[in-house]
C-alpha cells in the first residue's frame, strides 16, 4: 500500500472512531448499584445493543460526512486557489463552491440527530 493511501486510511479510522466515541456514552448509561445486582431498569441486552449499534451509526454518520467533506473541499480550494491567482472576480464564485460541501456534514449532524433522538 502506498503511504498516502495508509495514511488516508488511518486518518479514516481516526475519525471513525473519535466520531463514535463522541456519541456512544449515552449507550453505557447505567443506574447505580444497589448492594450485589446492579439495577438494569427493565432494560434487555437486545435493547442495550440497539441503543448502542444507534450511537455508534450517529457517530459513523458524522465521522464519515467529515471526512468526505474535507476530501471534497481539498479540491475545491486546491483549483480554487489557482483560478483566483489567474482572475481575482472569481472570489465569490469560488467561495460557493467551498461552501457547497460543508452541506455532506450538516446532513451527517441531522441523521446523528435522529439517531440519538432514538435512544
Amino acid at each position: 500500500m502506498k503511504k498516502r493511501t495508509l495514511a488516508a486510511v488511518a486518518l479514516l479510522g481516526i475519525v471513525m472512531a473519535t466520531g463514535a466515541m463522541m456519541f456512544v456514552p449515552a449507550a453505557f448509561a447505567q443506574d447505580e448499584d444497589n448492594g450485589d445486582e446492579a439495577v438494569t431498569g427493565g432494560v434487555t441486552t437486545g435493547e442495550g445493543l440497539r441503543v448502542l449499534g444507534l450511537g455508534i451509526g450517529a457517530g459513523l454518520a458524522v465521522g464519515i460526512a467529515g471526512f468526505g467533506t474535507g476530501t471534497a473541499q481539498a479540491g475545491v480550494g486546491a483549483g480554487g486557489t489557482g483560478a483566483i491567482a489567474e482572475k481575482p472576480e472569481l472570489l465569490i464564485n469560488v467561495l460557493i463552491l467551498f461552501a457547497i460541501p460543508e452541506t455532506i456534514v450538516i446532513f451527517g449532524m441531522v441523521i446523528a440527530f435522529i439517531l440519538m433522538g432514538n435512544i
